[in-house]
């Protein structure tokens, strides 16, 4: 489920070697043999919101997508994070871009290692300013659920599932705390 390596550099388009660099690292990278470039291969980085409404937040945006993968599934606004932007700046983007939101951004919610396919995925909390969106091509429709309306059989990701299980789990409990843990 990895990306495949580099093939050639990203600095001069000669065809890279698997091995292990010159520099004393100890794990097989793409190495040019022409300009001695290192080219690591990272996890990417995914970004979003929960989105709710309502004097208690009981009701949450969802935005079904319009894009492969999961095409017609439920999710909550999110994408990967872009260079020059903080995960912050990124989830607002992604919210601004899939569901045409009108919100204002809390804190960071939960973070999930999936280290199967090389992401992390990083959701905010966020409060909702009105119940109108502006879904953008990527959505088929933006819709807020209560707990007992989500669709959860036809929920796209199971980062998707697991934060919204946690954010209705410590809604039900009375406060909010941040959740870090690994998807296998």
């Amino acid at each position: 489920m990895l990306r495949p390596p580099a093939k050639h550099c990203r600095n001069c388009g000669t065809a890279v070697e698997l091995r292990l660099p010159d520099d004393g690292d100890t794990r097989i990278r793409a190495v040019c043999p022409a300009c001695h470039t290192v080219h690591y291969d990272n996890p990417l980085t995914v970004v979003g919101t929960v989105p709710v409404w309502g004097d208690q937040g009981q009701y949450v945006l969802l935005c079904k997508r319009n894009i492969e993968p999961r095409w017609g599934k439920w999710t909550l606004p999110a994408g990967f994070m872009e260079l020059g932007e903080t995960t912050a700046e990124g989830a607002a983007r992604e919210t601004d871009e899939e569901a045409g939101a009108k919100y204002e951004i809390g804190e960071i919610f939960t973070l999930m290692n999936v280290a199967r396919v090389g992401q992390l995925h990083i959701y905010y909390r966020a409060r909702l300013l009105s119940e109108h969106f502006s879904p953008g091509h990527e959505t088929i429709e933006a819709r807020l659920f209560t707990e007992d309306q989500i669709p959860w059989d036809e929920i796209a990701f199971r980062t998707v599932k697991e934060t919204l299980e946690r954010y209705f789990a410590d809604r039900r409990a009375g406060h909010f705390g941040f959740h870090a843990f690994d998807i296998a």
